[in-house]
């Protein structure tokens, strides 16, 4: 585990276009005058560039074992320094013009992304920067201007940076794939689909040469999933069709089950979605046959059919008319209802037990949905069965809901438990692992169904949410 957290480090811990924009502060012990004045503005942007891959080189010869505060306390420690330099270089007097690109390249990796780009455009101004440095700096002010939606800078230094070389794929692919999230998050789907396009195009170049498989893998289906949204929020049924054919023909090349079979499930349910149920369970059951094809490794292809069959159920039930819950025990605190009687709400069904860890996490967004949508016409329902255990004893079906009223409280939950019987409910909707999320529409109907819970998942559930709620 500590070697693979180690190698990890080696590859990420370094000052790229992938910064975030939260801002550090420079709160490190302040190193001496003369240590700030015998560095040259490059040998404090080395310094702290590669402050916490000495530091994890250091750990692992020292046999620290692996934790998450280690790794949070010495990113941390990285970022307070290249504040603190980036701090200590803007004091200077009379600064060159190179200087203006370190003092970019600190604050950029400290998170200041506002102060970054005010050194870059500095050093982009002044006279002859280096050619290599230049494009390095109209890449960052790309991102930069992209998530401030000034499309216009964006562009300029966009069209700037490839009229030069050198182009770098890894910068063209981020500034590409920045502004079509920025675009798409403005509805303007004609301009993102474009740049998303291009970021998938480059990342499949980008993946042949990645240092880390893990994060090739990642961008190429962050790029290829932007690019099939924006298409299908865009209205392109048949441009978002091929973008998940695409996706699934280079995880076969890749050899990725995992985008694979996320390009196939995602097609399925789009099929499913705008009214082509039977061509999406043609598609499933096609699917196996076209992974045998697709993959000549035996455990590969077990693996995709593996999580296909998991599907099945949710494929049947998308797009059908929701089955009411039976073997209900008890609903409380409100009165029992039937998804006949909710019909005109939209209903989250949140399968889940309390020895379920992944179901907590997931109940302050709950929460905040029940708070935010309610008067919209959302109906949460915490969804669960009688365990035969309670804190970790057995426990009757008496004592077991006492407990439940008891959990419900001390969690500050503010809608409906469904108690039932048995499991009966679970098997109904494909709910063998928890978290699972249902959501019925305002008709009655199964829009969606996910197993799992993570800050994506429930942004995902979130934004589905709202798109439900906005059906008349």
């Amino acid at each position: 585990m500590r070697k693979s957290f180690f190698l990890f480090l080696l590859v990420f811990l370094s000052v790229s276009v992938f910064a975030q924009s939260r801002r550090v502060s420079p709160n490190l012990p302040t190193p001496t005058a003369a240590a700030f004045n015998n560095l040259t503005a490059e040998q404090m942007f080395v310094e702290a560039n590669t402050y916490a891959k000495k530091k994890f080189a250091e750990f692992e010869s020292k046999k620290i074992p692996f934790s998450d505060n280690l790794f949070k306390l010495t990113v941390r420690e990285q970022k307070q320094l290249a504040a603190k330099y980036a701090t200590a270089l803007a004091a200077r007097e009379n600064l060159a013009a190179e200087d203006f690109y370190y003092v970019g390249m600190l604050n950029w990796l400290a998170e200041n992304t506002d102060n970054a780009a005010e050194s870059f455009q500095k050093f982009i101004a002044s006279e002859s920067p280096p050619v290599e440095k230049l494009q390095t700096a109209r890449s960052i002010i790309v991102v930069v201007a992209a998530r401030r939606k000034n499309y216009e800078e964006a562009e300029k230094r966009l069209a700037e940076y490839l009229k030069t070389d050198p182009i770098k794929f890894t910068e063209r692919a981020r500034m590409e794939s920045e502004l079509a999230k920025s675009y798409r998050d403005e509805k303007n789907y004609a301009k993102a689909a474009g740049h998303a396009e291009e970021a998938y195009r480059v990342y499949k170049v980008v993946f042949q040469d990645a240092t880390s498989r893990a994060r090739g893998l990642d961008d190429l289906l962050d790029a290829g999933m932007t690019a099939f949204e924006i298409h299908r929020d865009g209205g392109k049924q048949k441009e978002a069709e091929n973008t998940l054919e695409d996706l699934r023909k280079t995880a076969a090349f890749v050899s990725s089950t995992s985008i694979y079979y996320t390009a196939v499930d995602e097609n399925i349910k789009y099929l499913i979605a705008t009214n082509r149920k039977p061509l999406g369970l043609e598609m499933y059951r096609g699917a196996f046959a076209q992974s045998e094809k697709d993959f000549p490794t035996k455990p590969l292809r077990e693996d995709i059919a593996r999580r296909l069959k998991r599907r099945e159920k949710h494929y049947n039930l998308l797009g059908e008319t929701a089955p009411e819950l039976a073997a209900v025990d008890r609903w409380f605190p409100g009165q029992a209802q039937t998804f006949a009687g909710l019909r005109g709400k939209v209903v989250l069904l949140d399968f889940w037990a309390t020895w379920c860890v992944p179901c907590i996490q997931a109940f302050p967004s709950l929460v905040e949905w029940h708070q935010t949508f309610q008067k919209d016409g959302l109906e949460i329902l915490g969804v669960t069965k009688y365990q035969g255990e309670a804190e970790g004893s057995p426990v009757n079906n008496a004592t077991e809901m006492e407990f439940l009223k008891r959990f419900r409280k001390a969690n500050r939950l503010p809608y409906d438990f469904v108690v039932a019987k048995d499991n009966t409910n679970q098997q109904t909707y494909g709910a063998g692992a928890i978290p699972t999320a249902v959501l019925i529409d305002r008709k009655g109907v199964i829009r969606y169904i996910e197993t799992g819970t993570s800050a994506s998942r429930e942004e995902e559930i979130r934004q589905e949410i709202e798109k439900l709620l906005a059906e008349k």
